[in-house]
């Protein structure tokens, strides 16, 4: 057993058979309350990674539990359940509802995991709150700034308390200024405590975050 939120032994990928592998024999843990940031360049395998832990793709090789979960036991429908309670994910293009507004977009995943609408309207006012975009719950996304709209993706990545939250280029898509904000307000999570896990190319961002920082060359780390 292992306390790590993350854990990977010897996880590997393999898309095509005769190809190198996208992701080759990493070890890689991530202890509670730890900010760890995954670099490298474009092909390095770090999407493959975060794909990895989030449950959205199977290794080929090794293990990769989460929560102390061995997702690999997991059936997809398992996969998802198993996301919606203990996974957050902010993505670098925000994957927000442009039909839904900026409050019901938090709620949603919390409306899929079954929490009563009042404790989700709650939990959903309460970051809206405290990432300084309570004013703009009622707006719809087209009316949204890139800082903003990301900020709802933060939102909505933490509206189930999740163990776990991985940020894949989360700074990528907004402008300097806005990006700033982000960096500051994933460091303010991870030091009230939330574990993370990104992926970036910006070192800025990394310095910022991150409480460790791990590279990834051709599938292995270094």
């Amino acid at each position: 057993m292992t306390d790590d939120v993350v854990r990977l032994r010897a996880a590997g990928k393999r898309y095509e058979q005769a190809g190198p592998p996208a992701l080759d024999g990493v070890d890689l843990g991530v202890a509670p309350g730890e900010a760890v940031a995954v670099m490298g360049p474009s092909g390095s395998g770090k999407s493959t990674l975060l794909n990895l832990v989030a449950g959205l793709d199977r290794p080929t090789d090794g293990t990769v539990r989460v929560a102390g979960t061995d997702l690999g036991g997991l059936s997809e429908t398992g996969l998802a359940r198993f996301r919606r309670r203990h996974i957050g994910i902010v993505f670098q293009f925000f994957h927000l509802l442009d039909d839904l507004t900026a409050r019901d977009n938090v709620l949603l995943p919390a409306q899929l995991a079954g929490v009563p609408r009042r404790a989700a309207l709650a939990r959903a006012g309460e970051l809206l709150d405290a990432l300084g975009i309570a004013h703009r719950a009622d707006a719809y996304p087209a009316r949204l700034s890139g800082g903003e709209r990301q900020r709802v993706a933060i939102a909505r990545a933490l509206v189930n308390r999740p163990p776990l939250l991985l940020a894949d280029e989360p700074t990528g898509a907004v402008d300097t200024e806005s990006g700033a904000r982000v960096a500051e307000l994933l460091h303010e999570l991870n030091r009230d405590g939330q574990t993370l896990l990104l992926v970036t190319h910006d070192a800025a961002l990394a310095d910022r975050c991150a409480t460790r920082t791990v590279t990834l060359h051709d599938g292995k780390l270094s």
